[in-house]
């Protein structure tokens, strides 16, 4: 397969098996692309791509830009706190204005669920989802599954177990449905409270004991606690959730085998995990950051062949 059976990359619902392994096979390109002296490639030279961050991001914002300029794209970043739609202005007409300049594809990332797929109903370039609510995060699923894949060979047949706040993250998701596409056995780990009541439905196990998902595990990705989508308090206190849920260098020692530790970042150091395991050698974190560079220049690449066409 050659291109991509989609025009957008709005979810990791949408795309197939043989999508993962066109982009993980275009994104192994340009990691040895990105590790050159010269890290930019000319071939996105007449494509321009929009920027819309309704919501705040540091690395998924860099990342994206930066896999924009080493493809030689022109790029155009908008963040709507400086934006009209302070002032009131609606979605599709922040993005008709922006498209009016010629724009061929628009990074998103949305506080309302949803945005992205309502968007590809009503305008003609192509969307990659950059997160949508705590709907989906595909670019992070992407990213991370191509990490494991490069740490431990592949992805099919691994136990991953994902640790943390399951209910409020967009990144959960999308790994359960990139893992799961792949072959991988997953496992949800934290406090039921942060559980979804749909989780089960989705093929994944719960377990609510973190010293027997991590017996368990190849790979643990580590959630950060989503305080700002929290509206009431879900656990006691900080303190007993890391005493339950927090991944500490013992704790890992303990264990009968050596796991891989993920994080998608921010990390809050001292409560998912402590600074000994985040800077570990068993510890992908910053592989993950590397990686996310190389899987959205590739994501960006080959929807672009699209547009071309």
């Amino acid at each position: 397969m050659s291109e991509l059976s989609v025009k957008h990359l709005l979810g990791i619902k949408y795309i197939t098996k043989e999508d993962i392994e066109l982009i993980f096979k275009t994104a192994d390109h340009f990691k040895e692309v990105i590790n050159r002296p010269i890290k930019k490639v000319p071939s996105l030279r007449d494509i321009t791509i929009a920027n819309l961050f309704f919501e705040n991001s540091t690395r998924t914002k860099l990342s994206f830009e930066l896999a924009e300029k080493r493809l030689s794209a022109d790029v155009i970043n908008f963040s709507a706190a400086a934006s009209s739609v302070k002032k009131g202005e609606t979605l599709i007409d922040t993005v008709n204005n922006i498209l009016s300049m010629k724009v061929d594809m628009v990074v998103m990332r949305h506080p309302n669920p949803g945005a992205g797929v309502f968007l590809s109903k009503h305008i003609n370039a192509s969307i990659v989802n950059a997160g949508d609510g705590a709907h989906e995060h595909p670019t992070q699923a992407l990213l991370d599954s191509f990490s494991i894949r490069e740490r431990l060979g592949e992805v099919a047949g691994k136990n991953v177990v994902i640790v943390g706040d399951i209910l409020h993250s967009r990144v959960a998701l999308s790994n359960i449905y990139a893992l799961k596409l792949q072959g991988a056995n997953v496992k949800v780990c934290g406090p039921k409270t942060l559980m979804p009541k749909y989780i089960e439905s989705l093929g994944v196990e719960v377990e609510l004991d973190l010293r027997k998902a991590l017996q368990w595990c190849d790979v643990a990705n580590m959630l950060r606690v989503q305080n700002e989508r929290m509206d009431i308090s879900y656990f006691p206190s900080t303190r007993e959730y890391t005493q339950q849920y927090g991944v500490n260098k013992a704790l890992l020692e303990s264990l009968d085998k050596e796991i891989v530790i993920m994080h998608p970042g921010p990390i809050n150091r001292g409560v998912e995990i402590t600074s000994d395991v985040a800077d570990s050698g068993q510890a992908i974190i910053l592989d993950q950051v590397e990686n996310g560079v190389a899987v959205r220049m590739a994501i960006i690449y080959l929807l672009a062949s699209k547009i071309k066409q």
